[in-house]
């Protein structure tokens, strides 16, 4: 069969030999994977989709090819997203990826009738194909001996034995690659019944690449794909496709075959033949010998105990050793702005730019660094060693009605540290709709940034009023908050938009495994070179919008006339006017101090984001809000506990001010409004208060998730991410302001 011309390729001109990576999940793909490529590979998502897309490079006979490890799947029957990019990708139909030049094949030796399934299934695509046995180690352990160059002389293709782990038998895999390059080393197909033979042969010249030419392999994955996702990828017209498929299907049941379940069936018993005499086991297996302990990890209830005790470990240890070193990168930041700061201090403007944006910027990046790569590094050990699946699996009966399944745990459990990094630890999830309802909703996760705001608001209005015991339960509230929320709207995402239901849960538990440090380590280098360059940048551009929205316009009569005010009111206190001169042309002292944090203020009022605060006023006064709060709002963007120091600046008592500061705390109690029919009376009032934390609970106050959220699934879902969650808080914000305020009426007649 001749190949098809390639589609356009990422790959830079002359186009290199391309081979395709597959293999079932947990057979150790993404290490053979690793192995050949080492620090050559870059990683993405395929386009519109959170299917993850690793690309490397490696030297083949001194001739450099591509290498592109395809998503991880059971079979061709393209019933997810992940299963249909390997299908199109094989095509040459992905849109970024051309037809492979070869095809590599990864299996389990322990179970290698299972793990051959999609080599045959691949098979009429009629390109070269290499067969890589990894896990040799554990298959001698287990007792199983394989004969694999009897092998390799039965499916007529290279036939190599590889523990990816060590490195064992990846020369000579890159050896039998080079050699398929340059040679037609096809495995043969499977010798079908003369029913699905007839089958596939009438569905053939229906089945049509992009270039037109007929084509086996779709013929084939139409004949057996029960879904239909295989007829996206040929000519024949949406209304004469069901005609089409019914006639071929037909004949294999005429023949007594059913079209979903004939190809596996066939190619097992298939597969077991050629296998007779290859394969030898001696003893029980390893799974078999670890069955005592899945009996503890997987009951309903010390299983669940067991988990819970884990993952405290895990989150316990992300919160005790991250902490030491985001203080570190604190300390450096604050270190660095001060050092910059001292040296321009002759230009206002460079000066506020370098500590206020650039700085600021690159510390609000840094600061994530800690946490990604803990847990990062935890979670790989976790999966690697089999535990993973495990959790997933008691995990699942609880998720399962809302469309999620039980890997969806631990990204959300991670989201209460950041959601950053749970955001990231979703790519453990192979099924594509299910990882991205997970990153929708992990932002709603109560994180660490938002504690700041709930303490602060607790501190100055609720605890004063009704003590610790109170103030504990509202706090307790405000974390639970956002999974209340979070588990009802993904359900309504996902029958009303996705409007598809969550394929079943199929989770093969892996064999218990020594994890790789090699393969954590490319995993840590790789989620950080792609935070770094995909939402690192965001984060960066953000970070210093907002900088300018504060900054500017910078009028000098403002500084001067609250400089003649500021004078005015310490000469009417009886101080000295000479001296109060001396002490603010010095820039030194608690009077210099005191008209900076003034004039600070002013700035902030009349910036660019200060009048949209006011402008913006009057869409959150029903929720309570003053126009103060609202800057505080739009100004903490970046990150939900900025809105802390912008209330200092606003209340002038400096940007250093935080959710402990008494200052910052009287100031909240003492606040009034300045305008409007409630000109005199407390803004933080109870109403308030819980208005502000509600708010904070629900919104998207964090440009770092949202461009790790645009990162991971595009801009659609970060912009529908930041809208439903803006207008759900928005929503609660309002509903806990009139609720609570019919039951906490404030005052009349309360002035100034």
């Amino acid at each position: 069969m001749k190949v098809a011309p390639p589609t356009p390729t990422l790959a830079s001109e002359p186009k290199l030999p391309l081979i395709a990576v597959i293999g079932q999940p947990n057979v150790g793909k993404s290490t053979v994977f690793n192995r050949l490529t080492g620090l050559r590979q870059r990683v993405g998502n395929y386009p519109g989709v959170t299917v993850e897309r690793k690309v490397g490079r490696l030297l083949l006979a001194n001739q450099m090819a591509e290498i592109v490890d395809l998503p991880g799947t059971y079979s061709l029957n393209a019933l997810s997203p992940d299963e249909l990019i390997t299908l199109s990708a094989l095509t040459g139909e992905a849109g970024i990826e051309r037809r492979p030049d070869v095809v590599l094949c990864v299996v389990e030796a322990s179970r290698i009738e299972r793990s051959l399934i999609p080599a045959f299934q691949v098979a009429p695509l009629g390109v070269p194909v290499v067969i890589a046995v990894n896990f040799l180690d554990e298959a001698r352990k287990n007792g199983v001996q394989l004969d694999l160059e009897e092998l390799g002389r039965r499916l007529r293709v290279p036939v190599v034995g590889t523990v990816a782990r060590s490195g064992e038998g990846i020369e000579k895999l890159k050896e039998a690659l080079a050699h398929a390059l340059t040679s037609e080393v096809t495995l043969p197909e499977p010798d079908w019944p003369p029913a699905v033979r007839s089958a596939i042969e009438r569905l053939q010249p229906y089945a049509t690449n992009s270039s037109g030419q007929p084509c086996r392999f779709l013929a084939q994955r139409l004949l057996f794909d029960s879904n239909n996702r295989a007829a996206e990828f040929i000519s024949i017209e949406p209304a004469h496709r069901p005609a089409v498929l019914e006639s071929a299907r037909n004949l294999l049941l005429q023949d007594g075959y059913h079209p979903t379940t004939a190809e596996p069936v066939l190619l097992f018993a298939h597969i077991k033949q050629l296998l007779d005499g290859v394969v030898k086991r001696s003893h029980q297996t390893t799974q078999q010998r670890h069955s005592g302990a899945d009996a503890w990890l997987l009951h309903p209830l010390l299983g669940l105990v067991i988990f819970v005790l884990v993952m405290f470990g895990v989150f316990q240890a992300v919160y005790s050793w991250a902490a030491p070193l985001i203080e570190g990168i604190e300390h450096l930041t604050s270190f660095s702005g001060e050092k910059i700061e001292a040296w321009l201090e002759p230009f206002p403007m460079l000066k506020s730019l370098a500590v206020d944006g650039l700085i600021a910027g690159l510390g609000s990046i840094a600061v994530f660094l800690p946490q990604i790569l803990i847990l990062t590094a935890l979670i790989s050990l976790l999966e690697d060693s089999g535990y993973l699946s495990r959790a997933a699996f008691l995990i699942d009966r609880i998720f399962g009605w809302c469309g999620l399944n039980g890997k969806s745990f631990v990204p959300l459990m991670s989201s209460f540290a950041c959601a950053i990094p749970g955001i990231l630890s979703a790519r453990t999830i192979e099924e594509s709709r299910t990882r991205l309802a997970t990153i929708f909703i992990a932002p709603l996760m109560s994180c660490s940034a938002r504690l700041p705001v709930y303490v602060v608001m607790i501190g100055a209005v609720i605890e004063p009023i009704y003590g610790p015991h109170v103030a504990g339960m509202v706090l307790f509230a405000m974390h639970m908050l956002g999974p209340i929320v979070a588990f009802p709207l993904i359900w309504i995402v996902n029958k009303y938009i996705l409007r598809s239901k969550p394929p079943p849960f199929l989770l093969e538990l892996p064999p218990f495994r020594l994890p790789s440090l090699t393969d954590v380590l490319y995993r840590l280098w790789q989620r950080t070179s792609r935070f770094l360059t995909d939402a690192g940048t965001i984060i960066f551009c953000i970070t210093i919008i907002i900088w300018a929205l504060l900054y500017f316009p910078r009028d000098v009569r403002l500084e001067q006339e609250e400089k003649q005010r500021f004078l005015e009111e310490t000469i009417s206190q009886g101080l000295n006017p000479a001296e109060v001169e001396a002490a603010i042309a010095s820039g030194e002292g608690e009077l210099a101090e005191a008209l900076d944090k003034r004039i600070a203020a002013v700035h902030i009022e009349n910036s660019l984001l200060g009048r949209a605060g006011r402008f913006l006023q009057p869409l959150f006064h029903p929720a309570g809000f003053d126009w103060r709060i609202t800057v505080a709002v739009l100004a903490s963007f970046p990150a939900r506990e900025v809105v802390i120091s912008t209330l200092g600046v606003i209340y002038q008592l400096g940007g250093d001010a935080d959710e402990e500061s008494s200052d910052l705390r009287t100031q909240i109690r003492q606040a009034r409004w300045t305008s409007g029919p409630q000109f005199g009376q407390p803004v933080f009032t109870v109403p308030t208060a819980v208005s502000v934390m509600v708010f904070f609970a629900l919104c998207m106050q964090c440009g770092a998730t949202l461009a790790i959220i645009k990162a991971e699934s595009g801009w659609r879902w970060a912009v529908a991410a930041f809208f439903v969650m803006t207008t759900l808080a928005w929503i609660g914000a309002v509903l806990s302001f009139q609720g609570l305020s019919l039951l906490f009426p404030t005052p009349k007649g309360v002035s100034s």
